[in-house]
Parts: structure tokens; sequence; C-alpha cells
């Protein structure tokens, strides 16, 4: 018989799916979770909070990696911070241009258990030659490398808790660092609607270390809201590529199996309604 899983969005609201139970693993950093649901084939779970699932990982994925690295006209270096699902990897390395992929995963297991159970998520991009892993704290690796990215996608779990620290103006400013000149950094940054004050004080804290931040949203149904994303760098704009010419990229690229992404979606999920456009001001 079926459980529910549940995440709260906010002390009073959230989103459910009818579950059952595949594995559960502590780990010394977080619990584990992966479940089969009806809706959304396999969910992963960390500490309660839904990460990914099979059918709808494309629209997290696709919107994190790709409108960033399409504007880039040779992103080569790309750095992951989390992410060890495997899926914003998969995603850069659909680039040609791309050389190199290096994720910083802090916990061996989710690497383990997304290797196990999220073939659909990652396939197979922990196999590619152009992919390196480095198991441990993704701040200890952007401290130490000097490696310059062209690409840095923070796949993080919410600005919660611990991870409060990774959404700021100290963090960006490390990530920064590691930038290539023209490259850009991507994250997620929540719901505007359900997670106002979490979706500014991040947007905030890009704008302290970057020039240019472009903020944009896509629904998530795993996350049961409108989901908010930034793409933050000294000089490269996402925004500024017409539908022509992302779509004449993504076409020169060859970039196939997309579900989500094309050059009318490139532009649209830029737009704003009044009362974002209110909070973000």
């Amino acid at each position: 018989m079926a459980d529910k899983i549940h995440e709260k969005l906010t002390d009073a609201s959230g989103v459910y799916f009818d579950a059952t139970l595949v594995e559960r693993r502590q780990t010394p950093f977080q619990l584990l979770e992966v479940f089969d649901t009806p809706e959304l084939g396999r969910i992963f779970r960390l500490d309660g909070f839904n990460m990914t699932s099979e059918r709808d990982e494309f629209l997290y994925h696709e919107p994190l990696v790709h409108p960033a690295a399409v504007a880039h006209p040779n992103p080569a270096r790309a750095l992951v911070i989390g992410g060890g699902d495997g899926g914003s990897a998969e995603e850069l390395l659909k680039h040609p241009t791309i050389e190199r992929v290096h994720m910083a995963e802090l916990d061996p297991d989710v690497i383990a258990i997304s290797k196990a159970h999220f073939s659909r998520v990652h396939r197979g991009a922990f196999d590619d030659a152009r992919m390196a892993v480095t198991v441990g704290d993704g701040l200890a690796y952007l401290r130490e490398t000097s490696v310059r990215y062209d690409l840095i996608a923070m796949d993080l779990t919410d600005p919660v808790g611990p991870s409060v620290a990774l959404y700021s103006r100290d963090t960006f400013a490390l990530a920064k660092r590691a930038m290539a000149d023209g490259a850009a950094l991507v994250l997620h940054v929540g719901s505007p609607f359900f997670h106002p004050q979490r979706v500014k004080a991040t947007i905030d804290n890009l704008r302290a270390v970057f020039r240019v931040v472009a903020p944009y949203f896509v629904h998530i149904p795993l996350y049961g809201a409108w989901w908010g994303f930034a793409c933050a760098s000294d000089s490269l704009d996402p925004r500024s590529l017409t539908v022509e010419e992302a779509d004449r990229r993504i076409a020169a690229r060859g970039l196939r199996d997309l579900q989500f992404y094309n050059g009318e979606m490139h532009r649209a999920i830029f737009a704003q309604p009044n009362y974002v456009r209110a909070l973000l001001a």
C-alpha cells in the first residue's frame, strides 16, 4: 500500500504525492530517501525535501543550465557544486564545446544512490570521459581551486538551516573568484510566491557581488510552485539573446533531447509579473 510523502512550502501549505519507499539511507550528512510514485516516477528526497524526479527533472535541470550555457559563446569548463544526481552535469555535457564538467559533491552516498536508481536523470553522465567528480565540501573546493570556469552551477538544497550560508555574499564572491572572463554563475532561488523574502535576499546578495543578475522562473511540479533561478555574471546577460539567436545556437551545437528549452522559452522565462517586479525592484 502506498504512503503519502509531504513537503512543506510554508508552515501552512505544501505538496504531497502517493509513494512507495524504495530505499532509505542515513548518511553522516543527511537522510536520503528514494520513492516510486504514480505521478512523477522515482523521486529523490534529502532530509524530507523533494530534490528530483524522473518525470519532471527536465523542468529543473534544463532551465538551470541552458540559458547561461547557450548565451555563453564557447563554454569549455563547467563546475557543478552539489548536483549529485547528475542531472545538471548531463545537461552541460550536451554542449559539444564542453571539455570538462567537474562536480564537487559533499555526500558520496548521493552519487551512489543516483547511480543505482536515477539513470533516467543522469543518463550515464558519470561515465562520460569529460566528467570529473570530487567528493567533499564545494566551498572548500572553490577556495582551493586554481581552475577558472566558464559556467558554475550551484545545484544545492534550499537555503534553510546550514544551507543558508551557501547563498551568502561571501559564497558568491568565492564562486566569482573561480570564474573566467565572461563566465556565469547559475542557481535556484526558491518560490517568489511562497518564499518571497528568501528570493529577494538571494537576489540582493548576488547583486552585491555581480554586475549582471538575471532572475527567471519556471513551474516545477515536484516542488508544487513557480520556482526561481538566477544567472549572475559581470558581463554575460542571457536576456540579450533573441529567440532567433538562441535557436541558432541550439541548432549549431546539436543540442538534443530538450523537453523544455528552446529559443522562445529562453525569452519567456525572463518575463516577470508585477508582484515579482516589485519584490525584486
